[in-house]
């Protein structure tokens, strides 16, 4: 990873607010060139540092109106039942992040449907037929508060 300096975080701070500002403008709200400041853009995306650039959708707008927590406990505890959990849960399309965690949980997963129907179907067609799985605790969502949010940027040292 690259040593993130002033300039580095003007420029995250900015694209994690305006993903499809302009160089121009980009390097005008950081007080560069337009040239240097397409360099530091282009070596964080290789550097990995900007994973891509998308679209924040309104998930009730496109019909996607419940979102559930699920946490996911493990029947046996081995690096192949991880790694098949994982797998599975990463191709599921309601699944929307997923974390491994520590605690009463094994993997705690964010699943966006239309309703508690499609809730239901996913659940009992998907999840309940993993042979890893010894338990889980849905938590449905009365009101996102926030989300998507952008990460804090570190301060220098």
């Amino acid at each position: 990873m690259p040593e993130l300096d002033d300039a580095d975080r003007r420029i995250l701070a900015v694209l994690q607010a305006d993903g499809r500002i302009s160089n121009v403008d980009l390097a005008d709200r950081v007080a560069l060139s337009p040239s240097p400041c397409l360099r530091r853009v282009r070596r964080l995306e290789e550097a990995g540092v900007i994973q891509g650039y998308r679209a924040i959708l309104d998930r009730e707008a496109i019909g996607l109106g419940l979102t559930v927590f699920v946490a996911i406990k493990v029947a046996r505890h081995s690096r192949e039942a991880a790694a098949m959990l994982q797998e599975t849960l990463a191709a599921i399309p309601e699944v929307v992040a997923c974390h491994m965690v520590s605690g009463e949980a094994d993997f705690l997963a964010e699943v966006v449907v239309a309703d508690l129907a499609a809730y239901e179907r996913l659940l009992t067609e998907q999840l309940l037929t993993l042979p890893m799985i010894a338990d889980i605790r849905s938590n449905m969502v009365l009101r996102r508060i926030k989300s998507d949010g952008a990460p804090p940027l570190p301060t220098r040292p």
